[in-house]
């Protein structure tokens, strides 16, 4: 039994005309014993076991007729103790078979999947499981049904030019089937649903142009939907449909034109060459690579050109500087027209705009001034200025107003003046071509009015070179003479160099006369330096000085005096120096005559210093000289642990007034002695301070005393202050103005001063 669907399609008109092929093979695979069917059976043959070649099924059966038989194994070795089995691709599953070799399909399957199905039958016995005979593969084909319909492949577009010819093609349609192509379910016929007045496709899916009427400017694009069907020339089948889209591709067949006839532009006169004045606008039905104008100048073809921009439209540019004083109005025509069109332009119109009118309005600013010269350049020989005006500038206004010019130049640096009123150039100091070969300056001219405009010019100045630099001498240090040397040996070539930009020849001569040397001149800028005489000793030599005059033969010429010191070397051979004499220098050093002036000059300030000290000592002696009933002090030791009356030591002076009249004299016993021991007594003539420095000198020096000094000094300023002295020691109680008897009030702890300070009648009685 077969599946529904195989049945209808069975009774649909035309499929057994497209069957037939099947139909045969199936025919002549049947057994003749067996009942017509639609199944396969085995061919007899005489000289083989199994009787079989191919088993057919179809696809898409249904699942409600299934399982459904498809044929019949046969051997000739069967019998009732054996049976078939199936091996290989579905067996067992998909396909099954019975003891007595009946096939079975048990499942839906899809030819677009799998064809066919390759098994192997086998006869075994059942008591054993033996194989009755040598096992026989088979094959089971799917037979297709028209399951599928056309597919067409994605963005299907073709293309053709504008006027094209007719029976151009124009793109080619592909749709596929994935039934079997070998029959009619898998072939495909081509329809235009559409446009067939303008294309037509054949079998193969080529579509191509019945006219040449087609215009891009009309339309540019048609879309065509295309039919493709199965099982041609048959009203069955599965059919599809898509949309084909055809561009008609633009061709040059229009003309450039103006889209108005008259352009308007206002522009400064200072604008810069090459700058846009304006777009001309050009109109052009054509695609922008179709679109290619060409201009053209009725006049003023000298003051403008024109260029096309990215949208092929005209740019009007400068050409030449505009000029509102000279020109302010510019009308002329332009034309445009466009080469390689391919048909005339019937379709724009009687009279197309190929020429317009352009009129271009000067706009007058204020400019700055206009140097007649961008560059001034001028050359001046250095040295002495014999006339400093080297040249002049000059600029002027281009208004209509023409205001006046002031020059001047900022640079500091410049040589170079400008007078403001006349622009006349002038050097202002002496120049040296050696120091700079040349200048660079700015003029600025401005309009003489408040904030006047401004315009710069350059001036490049050349300083000339004069013979004013006297030669010098080189390779001078390379001059030696050998133990060895014989007479007639050059010790030495020496060459000169020279400053100025173009040296002359340099001539060398001796400017003294040596008994042991000589001069060549080459003539080539060098001199050779010839020994007369050999018998050079390092141990008894005396230096050797040359003095060598160079000229170098200009106008006027230079000349010097060049010494060159001559060392007495031992030397190996080929003149190699080893060691040469050292001679010592007869005359004194700039560096040692330096160092003497430095010890003078200390020598003087240690004896000036000396003197003031002592005429300082003097001085305070005769400021301290007094009778010694005036002087009633005592000094006061203050231990180092802190003040206080305590810690506090009085000192009688007189015992100090003592010990300078007795060398004996002796510390008083007490906590600690106040200087150390004396070991000689002072040369001192009442002068108190000399006899406490003295005594304060040997405290310091004294290693076995303490490493400070306990001692409080009071200096005075001196005989010239009108201070006087701070020191209380030269301070009598009677000069004083400073009253210390509040010292009594101040209480037990400054009894002690109050003692010192306050006011007694035996301190000025008493002498020391």
């Amino acid at each position: 039994m077969m599946k529904h669907s195989a049945w209808r399609q069975m009774t649909e008109p035309g499929f057994w005309a497209g069957f037939l092929v099947i139909l045969c093979t199936l025919s002549m695979a049947l057994d003749v014993h067996q009942a017509p069917s639609m199944h396969s059976r085995v061919l007899q043959r005489q000289k083989r076991e199994w009787k079989w070649d191919k088993l057919y099924a179809f696809e898409e059966m249904d699942p409600k007729n299934l399982p459904e038989k498809i044929g019949k194994l046969e051997n000739t070795k069967f019998a009732k103790h054996t049976q078939y089995k199936l091996y290989g691709e579905g067996a067992n599953t998909i396909f099954t078979v019975t003891e007595v070799g009946d096939i079975y399909i048990n499942a839906k399957l899809d030819r677009e999947k799998k064809k066919s199905y390759k098994l192997t039958a086998s006869l075994t016995d059942i008591n054993t499981g033996l194989s009755k005979d040598t096992n026989e593969s088979f094959e089971i084909v799917l037979l297709d049904v028209n399951d599928n319909i056309p597919v067409f492949l994605p963005d299907l577009s073709g293309s053709i030019s504008e006027s094209s010819e007719a029976g151009i093609k124009v793109m080619t349609v592909k749709a596929t089937d994935a039934d079997d192509p070998t029959i009619p379910n898998g072939q495909i016929e081509y329809k235009l649903m559409n446009g067939t007045d303008l294309f037509q496709i054949d079998n193969e899916g080529v579509i191509s142009n019945l006219k040449t009427t087609f215009d891009r400017e009309k339309q540019n694009q048609y879309l065509i939907e295309v039919q493709a069907k199965d099982m041609p020339r048959s009203k069955a089948g599965n059919a599809a449909t898509t949309i084909v889209t055809i561009n008609i591709n633009d061709i040059n067949d229009n003309i450039a034109t103006f889209k108005k006839g008259k352009y308007h532009f206002n522009v400064r006169e200072d604008i810069k060459l090459r700058s846009d004045i304006g777009i001309i606008e050009v109109e052009d039905r054509d695609e922008i690579q179709n679109k290619n104008p060409t201009f053209t100048f009725d006049e003023y073809g000298y003051m403008f050109y024109i260029t096309t921009n990215n949208e092929k439209d005209g740019i009007l540019r400068l050409n030449n500087t505009l000029d509102y004083e000279k020109r302010p109005t510019y009308n002329f025509f332009i034309n445009v027209d466009e080469d390689n069109v391919s048909r005339p332009p019937d379709n724009q119109g009687l009279n197309p705009l190929k020429k317009a009118q352009i009129i271009i309005n000067v706009i007058d600013v204020d400019e700055p001034p206009v140097f007649n010269q961008t560059e001034y350049k001028f050359s001046i020989y250095e040295g002495p200025l014999k006339n400093p005006v080297i040249g002049a500038v000059s600029a002027s206004d281009p208004d209509k107003d023409r205001h006046k010019i002031r020059y001047f130049i900022e640079d500091s640096h410049c040589p170079v003046s400008v007078d403001p009123i006349q622009g006349y150039l002038s050097i202002n100091t002496q120049l040296d071509r050696e120091h700079e070969s040349s200048y660079t300056c700015q003029v600025t001219a401005q309009e003489d009015v408040p904030n006047g405009q401004k315009s710069y010019a350059m001036v490049i100045l050349k300083v000339l070179d004069i013979n004013d630099n006297a030669p010098e001498l080189t390779n001078g240090s390379y001059v030696y003479v050998c133990e060895s040397d014989k007479p007639g040996t050059v010790i030495g070539i020496i060459g000169a160099r020279d400053q100025d930009e173009i040296s002359g020849r340099f001539r060398f001569t001796l400017a003294k006369k040596s008994s042991n040397f000589s001069l060549h001149d080459n003539l080539d800028n060098t001199a050779n330096i010839v020994l007369k005489q050999g018998g050079f000793s390092t141990e008894n030599s005396m230096e050797h000085i040359l003095e060598i005059e160079i000229s170098d033969g200009g106008t006027p010429e230079q000349k010097s005096t060049n010494p060159i010191h001559i060392k007495v070397c031992t030397c190996q051979s080929g003149r190699r120096m080893e060691y040469c004499k050292a001679y010592a220098q007869t005359g004194v050093s700039v560096s040692a005559l330096l160092a003497i002036l430095l010890c003078i000059v200390t020598i003087l300030v240690i004896v000036i210093l000396i003197v003031l000290r002592r005429r300082h000592q003097k001085d305070a002696f005769v400021t301290l000289g007094k009778s010694s009933g005036d002087i009633h002090e005592q000094l006061v030791s203050y231990d180092e642990e802190g003040g206080g009356e305590m810690d506090t030591n009085g000192y009688d002076v007189s015992i100090l007034t003592s010990a300078c009249h007795d060398s004996s004299f002796q510390p008083a016993p007490g906590p600690g002695p106040l200087y150390a021991m004396v070991k000689k007594p002072p040369a001192c003539k009442g002068d108190m301070a000399m006899m406490i420095d003295v005594k304060k000198d040997e405290a310091d020096h004294d290693r076995d005393g303490i490493p400070y000094d306990t001692l409080h000094i009071y200096g005075y300023e001196g005989s010239e202050s009108l201070a006087d002295s701070l020191s209380s020691l030269g301070s009598s109680s009677n000069a004083s103005s400073l009253d210390y008897d509040v010292l009594h009030e101040w209480g037990p702890r400054f009894r002690t001063l109050a003692e010192l300070y306050g006011i007694d009648g035996s301190d000025t009685d008493s002498s020391y």
